[in-house]
């Protein structure tokens, strides 16, 4: 299925609400009831499944706000895709001051990010929280430097004007910042490539890091009876492991054996060390770190590395590399020469560095050359690689010369990070909002998730051996509370169907949230377990108006399909809930008395709402589905939501974040207990759903029988 933006052809998915281009078509959904009961609604590339293995399926809540204790989510993921991506051969700053490909990054990986403080905004370090992958049509963005970005249309990056897309409008429906040409990016500049670490580059870092920190000769005492004792001596003591761990590897490859060991100086630092005590292995280290007459450009960057491990600092954002000795002052020079680094000398005599005159070498150009040293010398040590709290600056040349469509769809990926942005290939990119309990799960909203959905995989077994422990105690379980049960999927591999066969068979009760017609397909098993006051079934009311509905939940059921699903629930017996949720100010909460009538109706009990909710990960989804969608009232429906919020776009207190505050959310609280006292909703209290019923399984998996 594709659609034509802006003279294009696209690829159509199942997107999130937010993406500017419409993910289905309209007319093929008038004639679509229930998006979600029709799984073969045609995608840009064929859907696949894949396994996520648990230990266990039952899941704890501890939140007050919330009316249950456990709960079953047989899908991780929705039927929604994200779309801020970039190529995977990009270059992401990692932590250690390294760059990664952005397609091996992995959940857990600490990576640079940035911050605002005060007035500036300065680069942090940060944690990868989800990562995933999609198929998208692919934009080229080439800036002054030549540097090439290849990423989506909807990827975000920091210009001086603040946050651009990389494809907008000036008015219209597609209207958002966009970058444009002569644009300004903000960031530290491309990555340098790093040099091979062939045996040239390993020889000059031995070179320089035993010649500035070592200690390596032969020494000849005389003894009382006139003879004379050698001792041969070569030791490497250093405070940070990593260039001591990588010269003894190094010296390895030379079959140079060494010595480890540990011990404390008598300020109680602790030093790390190798040793060696032969005069085999001290002449063939001497003979590896003698100077070369013409030095190749590997063993330049080699030299530079070891020389900065041993002497250099990074104090204040200013890269020195200081030594008493001019031949290796010499030599410094030379190899920043070789690699186009700009510095100057400072002599220093008896100065505070120490007794002997000392020459330092500053490298010039700040961040931006810093990076550039780091990427293409790579020092072991990165205590000295960290540019935690320098400011976001632009000396760099990072104008946009070039915005072009690639006219053909792209494995993109992209990833969620704890400050909501990251620094690829010298620019700052603004990742992608899983959903929360995505990021805490450390899975993003969906891996592939244009053409993969995982589900708990033998969801009923692990379900059956979780029963059966010796010390569970039976508490009602809420069916799909995180994300719906009845996926598109469902249909075909019936997960949620598995699971309610074993809490009937066990007589455990649930309690199934859902906003699927597809929930009536197992009225078989819960009108039974109905009849054994096991069950109730909540159903998601969001919007009476189709079109509505259309353009905030374009694959789940039509009003209509929803209404009919909880008159054939309440026909079987089954108590129902109707959920007006979420209400959005100005939007779809003056159809709050509709709903509810409605639902009551249709046979429905109790009703209940929620204010919508926007966490850190999806308020700028949410920002931008209303710009597309509705830019008329954007910025009326987000003053009423933060009135409601004490001021923010959230407010994450318990208590409060399903309600909200202040007179418009007491109006809402108002409205909503009126209503349900004129349709006869909530009008008796729940009957709690029966406990006492349970039977464990047996070991085997069979049902335990008592003979009685």
């Amino acid at each position: 299925m594709r659609r034509t933006i802006t003279g294009r052809q696209c690829f159509i998915g199942r997107g999130t609400l937010s993406n500017p281009p419409g993910r289905f078509d309209k007319q093929k959904l008038e004639q679509v009831d229930d998006g979600w009961y029709q799984e073969d609604v045609p995608d840009s590339v064929p859907t696949t499944l894949e396994a996520d293995r648990a230990r266990e399926v039952i899941s704890t809540n501890d939140s007050p706000d919330i009316p249950f204790d456990l709960s079953i989510n047989p899908y991780r993921g929705c039927a929604h895709g994200c779309v801020y991506c970039a190529s995977g051969d990009t270059p992401v700053l990692m932590a250690d001051g390294s760059t990664r490909d952005l397609s091996r990054l992995r959940v857990g990986d600490s990576i640079y990010g940035t911050a605002r403080e005060g007035q500036y905004r300065k680069y942090v370090k940060t944690f990868v929280l989800a990562r995933w992958c999609v198929i998208k049509p692919a934009y080229r963005i080439t800036l002054e430097d030549a540097t090439r970005l290849t990423v989506g249309a909807d990827h975000r990056f920091l210009t001086e004007e603040g946050w651009k897309f990389i494809t907008g409008a000036n008015c219209g429906r597609l209207k958002r910042p966009h970058l444009t040409l002569r644009n300004k990016l903000m960031g530290t500049g491309a990555c340098a490539a790093a040099v091979d670490k062939d045996a040239d580059y390993r020889a000059g870092y031995l070179c320089g890091l035993i010649r500035g920190d070592g200690s390596l000769g032969t020494y000849r005492y005389p003894r009382a009876d006139g003879k004379t004792i050698e001792s041969n001596q070569f030791r490497l003591a250093m405070c940070d492991l990593e260039a001591v761990q990588r010269a003894q590897h190094w010296l390895s490859y030379r079959y140079i054996d060494t010595t480890g060991f540990v011990y404390k100086t008598g300020t109680g630092r602790v030093m790390h060390a190798i040793r060696a005590g032969t005069r085999t292995k001290i002449r063939q280290i001497s003979d590896l770190i003698t100077w070369p007459e013409s030095p190749p450009r590997a063993w330049q960057a080699g030299f530079l590395a070891g020389i900065f491990d041993a002497e250099g600092s990074g104090v204040d954002g200013i890269l020195s590399i200081c030594n008493t000795k001019p031949e290796i002052i010499k030599r410094v020079a030379d190899a920043l020469r070789c690699f186009g680094f700009r510095f100057v000398v400072t002599h220093h005599e008896r100065s505070k560095y120490g007794y002997k005159p000392i020459d330092v070498v500053r490298i010039q150009g700040g961040l931006r050359e810093n990076l550039r040293f780091f990427h293409t010398v790579d020092p072991a040590i990165t205590r000295k690689r960290d540019i935690s709290g320098q400011a976001v600056k632009n000396a760099s040349k990072l104008r946009v010369i070039g915005i072009e469509p690639l006219c053909k769809g792209m494995r993109l990926y992209d990833i969620t990070t704890g400050t909501g942005d990251y620094i690829s290939n010298g620019v700052v990119s603004h990742n992608c909002y899983a959903r929360p309990s995505h990021a805490y799960l450390g899975l993003s909203p969906g891996l592939d998730f244009e053409t993969r959905l995982f589900y708990k995989a033998d969801a009923a077994k692990v379900l059956e051996e979780q029963l059966a422990r010796p010390g569970y105690v039976c508490k009602s379980i809420t069916l799909g509370a995180n994300t719906d049960p009845y996926q598109p999927v469902e249909k075909r591999i019936r997960v949620t169907r598995s699971i309610l066969e074993v809490l009937a068979r066990t007589r455990h009760p649930v309690s199934v949230i859902t906003k699927s017609a597809l929930v009536l397909r197992d009225l078989d098993l819960l009108t039974e377990m109905a009849r054994q006051g096991l069950t109730s079934v909540a159903v998601s009311v969001t919007t009476l108006d189709s079109e509505l509905k259309r353009v905030m939940e374009p694959r789940a059921a039509s009003p209509q399909a929803r209404l009919r699903t909880l008159a054939a629930l309440s026909a079987a017996g089954i108590p129902t809930t109707v959920m007006a949720a979420p209400m959005i100010p100005a939007l779809n909460d003056q159809e709050l008395e509709a709903i509810l009538e409605a639902a009551a109706t249709a046979g429905a009990r109790w009703a209940g709402y929620v204010l919508v909710r926007l966490p850190y990960e999806i308020k700028d989804l949410f920002r931008e589905w209303l710009a597309e969608h509705y830019p008329d009232r954007a910025a009326h429906v987000m003053s009423l939501i933060r009135d409601m919020r004490g001021g923010r776009d959230n407010d994450p207190r318990f208590g409060m974040r399903m309600r909200g505050i202040g007179p418009y959310a007491q109006l809402l609280s108002n409205r909503f207990r009126l209503a349900c006292r004129r349709f006869k909703l909530n009008s008796e209290p729940r009957t709690p759903l029966d406990t006492t019923l349970f039977q464990p399984p047996g070991p085997s998996g069979a049902q335990l029988q008592l003979g009685l």
